[in-house]
């Protein structure tokens, strides 16, 4: 494909396997899935996803907004804080309100009632379970600002509250989550029979090929079994675009230092695949050998002026040349919710390749955008 460098493309047929893998959990042991925009907010691919599924959980008021426009009004929402001036809205599109807090709770349960609106609220616990290694990323690490902790709600829940939440997962598997559900039954079980629902949060990576999709089945139906008439939820992120979409760029130099050879590419990893420098993680490049393989080593280095912006080492067959296209695959969860235009760098185009026909382009970028970010 003759696409200018870089740029994004997110494929039809690997997100509808996604779908189709989540869809056939869903329906094997009861178990309502729905779609967390903090990983994926690419809203021109939500009329494939809206097939499959319709709920999403929202952290802010812009993704309630996107999804009531483009998803669903199933919407779930949760934040850290609600404000005085963000609670109405959230009140007016959301079917689930969860909070952090007691505190928040009853700061903000009045409204509902009020309202008048059927809006079911829940509260965040925390499990106090950590699965996570990269601290970045575990919400049950000590000193965690998420949930509410088990020895303030020993005598129950407060009237008004129909659901629990926690989230202690990361691109996790089944196992993790037994871990965390039994640390969760251990300190919260004895509020579960009097709930309408439970969501056990995201990181659930159910599309991941080595997922074991049975044992996560035989987990919720063991739920079901215990609490009839409890309705299960997860919120997973990654697993709906997993592996979907890859991000194409282009070498421009090569330079070295030390006995370390760089190849700057026309992206950043700062500014258009920050999870690489933040967890840290080296994405899989198409072009290069396997990592034991002999070949020649080089880093990438982003063409923003951020020193730290590199990562690697990859091996390669051949020296690597400006004109070299370089494949960096599966770069659409968490990859361009999470883009910024640091250095006024050119934001990749984003493309659509269809189950047949060719590549479709969904958004450019320009001057404009970055101006009008200040304007």
């Amino acid at each position: 494909m003759n696409i200018p460098t870089p740029y994004y493309i997110v494929y039809e047929e690997r997100l509808r396997q996604n779908m189709e893998k989540l869809k056939r959990v869903s329906e094997a042991c009861d178990l309502k899935i729905i779609m967390a925009f903090k990983a994926n907010a690419l809203w021109k691919t939500f009329d494939v996803i809206g097939e499959y599924f319709t709920g999403s959980t929202a952290s802010s008021l812009n993704e309630m907004k996107l999804s009531l426009e483009f998803l669903g009004h199933d919407v779930h929402a949760y934040c850290p804080v609600y404000t005085d001036s963000s609670f109405p809205e959230f009140l007016k599109g959301c079917s689930h309100i969860t909070f952090n807090s007691l505190a928040q709770f009853h700061r903000f349960h009045p409204q509902i009632k009020a309202s008048g609106r059927k809006v079911s609220a829940g509260l965040r616990v925390n499990p106090h379970c950590s699965v996570i290694e990269t601290d970045i990323y575990n919400p049950c690490v000590p000193g965690s600002r998420f949930g509410e902790k088990p020895e303030n709600l020993r005598d129950g829940l407060p009237e008004g509250i129909e659901g629990l939440h926690f989230h202690a997962l990361c691109e996790s598997d089944s196992h993790d989550l037994e871990k965390v559900l039994d640390a969760f039954k251990k300190d919260y079980g004895h509020l579960l029979p009097g709930l309408k629902w439970l969501n056990m949060g995201g990181g659930h990576l159910i599309t991941r090929k080595d997922y074991d999709t049975e044992h996560l089945i035989n987990i919720v139906n063991k739920l079901h079994e215990g609490y009839p008439g409890l309705e299960i939820i997860i919120e997973p992120g990654s697993a709906f675009t997993w592996q979907t979409g890859d991000l194409v760029t282009e070498v421009l130099d090569v330079v070295e230092d030390a006995g370390i050879r760089t190849a700057i590419i026309d992206a950043s990893f700062a500014c258009h695949m920050p999870d690489c420098l933040e967890m840290p993680y080296r994405p899989a490049i198409a072009e290069a050998l396997p990592d034991d393989a002999e070949g020649i080593s080089y880093r990438l280095g982003g063409n923003s002026c951020l020193s730290g912006d590199f990562t690697g080492d990859w091996k390669f067959a051949e020296p690597l040349r400006p004109g070299d296209r370089l494949t960096l695959l599966d770069m659409n969860h968490y990859t361009t919710v999470k883009t910024n235009m640091f250095n006024g760098i050119q934001h990749p185009s984003i493309w659509w390749q269809p189950k047949s026909g060719n590549p479709k382009l969904l958004r450019e970028f320009t001057y404009d955008d970055y101006k009008n970010r200040m304007d």
